[in-house]
């Protein structure tokens, strides 16, 4: 179940808990969508000037080349950022914006795709008036792109990091002993599902105690869908510890020297 709130989408779990998403307004994606219009004139610039010699065989040719590739940069542009940075262009990463699925779930290509796709829809007649106007009056701030993929744009603002430390307890995590699953956990894991398990953690002893036990089986439950660990480094551990081990793994990645 979800309830909306004026500049935030709240997520609600079975046992009354909540978790808050912050939305970003208009303006801000705004600001971000002219951060990467830029980049991708200039990399389109570029693209011309490396075209330029299909002039000397045909003018039409060299022509119809330019706009296939100012086409070509526009959408897969924002495809390759989002999927590669999990959300986020290079005006999104530099305005703290991210895209995520509607229910704070792990974003898919495919949605991705749908909501760049239908970018040049939102961008009609000029200046993404469409989309703009469609934001405003959104509850959830999505232009078209967003209501068809069913995706959001959040806004993450700094915060200050809690001591993991003291958090984690010193707590031997068995998760270390397989580095290339932690990768994978890192590497699949969206912000907002990390923030999840980091919120619950943080805010355990504000849980009723059946609620809490609920709470991280469900947690837990969801993060084994990502990636399973084998017996070994979870046998023995409560949904509580095994909750601390992908935090541990999630926050603070083991370096090697």
């Amino acid at each position: 179940m979800m309830a909306d709130k004026i500049n935030s989408l709240t997520i609600r779990t079975p046992e009354g808990i909540e978790f808050s998403l912050m939305l970003a307004g208009p303006v801000t994606r705004f600001l971000a969508w002219s951060v990467d219009l830029l980049v991708i004139l200039v990399t389109s610039k570029l693209l011309n000037v490396l075209l330029a010699v299909l002039g000397f065989i045909s003018s039409d040719l060299a022509s119809a080349a330019s706009i296939l590739g100012y086409f070509v940069v526009s959408i897969g542009y924002g495809i390759v950022m989002e999927w590669y940075w999990r959300g986020q262009t290079l005006g999104k990463r530099l305005l703290r914006l991210r895209v995520t699925d509607v229910h704070g779930l792990q974003l898919q290509f495919s949605q991705i795709v749908i909501r760049n796709l239908l970018r040049f829809v939102d961008s009609l007649p000029f200046l993404y008036l469409v989309g703009g106007l469609t934001c405003l009056i959104n509850r959830r701030t999505q232009r078209l792109g967003d209501i068809v993929a069913n995706t959001i744009v959040v806004w993450s603002p700094r915060v200050d990091e809690p001591d993991l430390d003291q958090l984690l307890e010193g707590k031997y995590n068995s998760f270390r002993n397989h580095p290339h699953l932690e990768a994978r956990l890192r590497n699949h894991v969206s912000p907002a599902e990390a923030q999840v398990a980091l919120q619950a953690l943080m805010r355990r002893d504000e849980f009723e105690p059946r609620a809490r036990v609920k709470l991280f089986q469900r947690i837990v439950t969801y993060f084994k869908t990502i990636v399973i660990f084998p017996q070994e480094a979870t046998e023995g551990i409560s949904d509580e510890q095994y909750i601390r081990n992908l935090v541990d793994a999630l926050y603070r990645p083991k370096t090697t020297g």
